[in-house]
C-alpha cells in the first residue's frame, strides 16, 4: 500500500509516492520538464493558469502509477504542498474566474500598507501576528477594487493546494495554517479574522470550510478520479504551505528547531511556542502545520532573496563555468574572512529582512596584489552564510531559542564553508537530509490516517547525508562577521 503526495511549485508539479509501510520513497515524477511559464502582464506581477497545475499533476500522477507498474487501489491517499501567498478564486460551478496572483506578485502592496494602517497596526501585530502586507487577502482586495463584476461572480477565494484539493474532491476546504499565510487568521481569538475582511470589504461567506492540517478534507469524486488516474473515494489527509511543509519533511515540528533551505532565495523557517512578535516587518509568523490553540505552534519565516543566485552568477559570469565542486575546492584554498574581501549577496530584489532595502550587492575590499578568483569564491559563500546568520539573529530577537538546524541537500548547504559558518557562528549543528516537499506531504497524510505515530516515524527511513558542528576555535569566524556586518551596516545607512 502507498501514500501520494503532490508539491505545487510555480516551476512545476512533483508528486511522490511513498510505501505505507514504513515511509521508504518508493518514487518521484515531476512535470513539466521545463518550467512553466509565468505571465506578467505589468511589472511586477505575476500569474499562472491554475488548470495547468492540474493539468501537470494530472500527468505526473499517471506517469507515477504507469512506470511503477502498481494498481492504483493500492494508494491509500493524497497529501498536499503547495507555493504559499497565492489567490485563487472560482464560481458557484467551481471554474475558476481569472488566472491566479501567485506568491511573486507585488501589485497588492499599497494595498496591504493602506490596511495596516486603518486596521490599526498594534491589532494586525498583536491578532495577526503580522502586516497583511501582499499577501492573499490584499490580493483579494485588489481583485475587489479592480476588477469588480469578476470579484461579485466569486463563490470562493482559495489557495493553490485548496485548488487542487478542490479538482480532486469537488469540495472547497482551507485550513487554519493557510489562512495564516494569507494573514486572515486571528491568532488571539484562534479563528477567521472577519474584521480584518470586512475593513477590507471582503464578504466573509467567500472563505470556505475550514479543517485542520492532519485531518480528512474530502475524498476524490469520480470527475476528480477519472481525470488524475487516482481511484475514487480516496482521503485527502493533508495540506500545507511549501516552507511549513519543507519543515514537516525535515521533522521540524517542536519549538528551538529551524528549517533551512538554500535555493535560488535562501530561508530560515524557525518554530516558535509564543504567540507573538517585535519583528513583524522583518519576518513573517504563519501557524506551523501543528498548531493549535493549546500546544502553540507559530512558524517564523526570514526570507533571503540574494542567496544561491548570487553564487550561481559568480559562477557563470566569474569562474568561466566552473562547477560548484570545483569553485568550492578553490575557495577552501583561502582562509576564514577571504583576507578582507566581503560581498554583500543583496542583488535580487528588495530585502524584507533589511526593512525591503534594494540597493543591489556589494563586493568590498577588493586588493589586486592579493585577491585572486577563489577568494570571491570563499567571499560568496561567506556572505551568504553571513546573512544567513545574521537573519538568526532576528529570530532570536524575536523569541527564537534554536536549539537545532536541518536543511535539505541543496548545493549550498552542500558546500562545506558555507555549512560550517553558519553552525559556528550560530552554535548549532547542521543535519543535512535528502527530502523533497511532495515526499513530506504523503508522510503527512499518512501520519494524519494513523498510519504512524508521529512525523518523526514517518521520516525515519530518510538518511542523514552530513552532518556540520560548529568549530571549536570561533575567533576568526566571528572576526569576519563583524567586519562583514560593519559593512552591511554602512549599506544600510547610506
Amino acid at each position: 500500500m502507498y501514500w501520494i503526495g503532490f508539491d505545487i511549485g510555480s516551476s512545476s508539479i512533483k508528486v511522490a509516492l511513498i510505501k505505507a509501510s514504513n515511509g521508504a520513497v518508493k518514487d518521484i515524477i515531476q512535470e513539466p520538464k521545463k518550467e512553466m511559464p509565468i505571465d506578467s502582464a505589468h511589472i511586477g506581477w505575476g500569474e499562472q493558469n491554475p488548470e495547468l497545475w492540474w493539468k501537470y499533476a494530472c500527468l505526473a500522477t499517471q506517469q507515477l502509477i504507469s512506470k511503477n507498474s502498481i494498481d492504483k487501489n493500492s494508494i491509500k491517499g493524497i497529501g498536499i504542498s503547495y507555493q504559499m501567498h497565492g489567490l485563487v478564486v472560482v464560481d458557484e460551478s467551481l471554474e475558476v474566474l481569472r488566472p491566479s496572483i501567485i506568491w511573486c506578485d507585488s501589485r497588492a502592496v499599497d494595498i496591504g500598507e493602506q490596511l495596516f494602517q486603518s486596521s490599526g497596526e498594534q491589532k494586525c501585530v498583536s491578532h495577526l501576528l503580522n502586516s497583511p502586507g501582499n499577501f492573499t487577502l490584499s490580493k483579494l482586495k485588489w481583485v475587489k477594487d479592480n476588477e469588480p463584476e469578476l470579484y461579485n461572480k466569486i463563490y470562493k477565494f482559495m489557495l493553490p493546494g485548496d485548488f487542487l484539493a478542490m479538482k480532486l474532491t469537488g469540495s472547497c476546504v482551507t485550513t487554519p495554517s493557510g489562512l495564516s499565510e494569507g494573514i486572515m487568521w486571528d491568532f488571539k481569538e484562534n479563528k477567521v479574522a472577519n474584521w480584518l475582511l470586512e475593513d477590507a470589504g471582503i464578504d466573509p461567506s467567500l472563505v470556505p470550510e475550514i479543517r485542520p492540517s492532519f485531518s480528512e478534507q474530502g475524498r476524490v469524486s469520480k470527475k476528480g478520479g477519472e481525470e488524475s488516474g487516482l481511484p475514487e473515494g480516496i482521503p485527502v489527509m493533508y495540506r500545507a504551505g511549501d516552507q511549513p511543509n519543507n519543515a514537516l519533511a525535515l521533522n521540524v515540528m517542536e519549538p528551538g528547531q529551524i528549517a533551512a533551505t538554500g535555493g535560488t532565495s535562501g530561508v530560515v523557517y524557525a518554530i516558535s511556542g509564543q504567540k507573538k512578535t517585535q519583528e513583524h516587518t522583518r519576518i513573517n509568523s504563519f501557524a506551523h502545520v501543528n498548531h493549535t490553540n493549546d500546544k502553540i505552534r507559530i512558524g517564523k519565516l526570514l526570507c533571503i532573496n540574494g542567496t544561491g543566485i548570487q553564487y550561481n552568477w559568480v559562477r557563470s559570469e566569474i569562474s568561466s563555468g566552473l562547477s560548484y565542486d570545483t569553485m568550492n575546492q578553490q575557495a577552501d584554498s583561502v582562509p576564514i574572512g577571504s583576507d578582507g574581501l566581503h560581498i554583500l549577496p543583496f542583488g535580487n530584489g528588495a530585502e524584507r529582512m533589511l526593512n525591503n532595502i534594494n540597493k543591489g550587492s556589494r563586493i568590498l575590499n577588493v586588493n589586486f596584489n592579493v585577491h585572486k578568483a577563489p577568494h570571491i569564491y570563499r567571499a560568496a559563500l561567506e556572505g551568504i552564510a553571513f546573512s544567513f546568520v545574521y537573519g538568526m539573529e532576528i529570530l532570536k530577537n524575536d523569541g527564537v531559542d534554536i536549539s537545532s538546524i536541518k536543511a535539505g541537500n541543496d548545493n549550498l548547504f552542500r558546500a562545506g564553508i558555507f555549512s560550517k559558518t553558519i553552525a559556528t557562528l550560530s552554535n548549532s549543528k547542521i543535519d543535512i537530509v535528502e527530502t523533497t516537499g511532495a515526499v513530506g506531504a504523503a508522510r503527512a497524510a499518512a501520519c494524519a490516517f494513523g498510519d504512524f505515530a508521529s512525523i518523526g516515524e514517518a521520516t525515519a527511513s530518510d538518511k542523514i547525508e552530513q552532518t556540520y558542528t560548529p568549530n571549536a576555535s570561533t575567533e576568526a569566524y566571528q572576526e569576519a562577521y563583524q567586519a562583514w556586518k560593519n559593512n552591511l551596516n554602512e549599506y544600510i545607512e547610506n
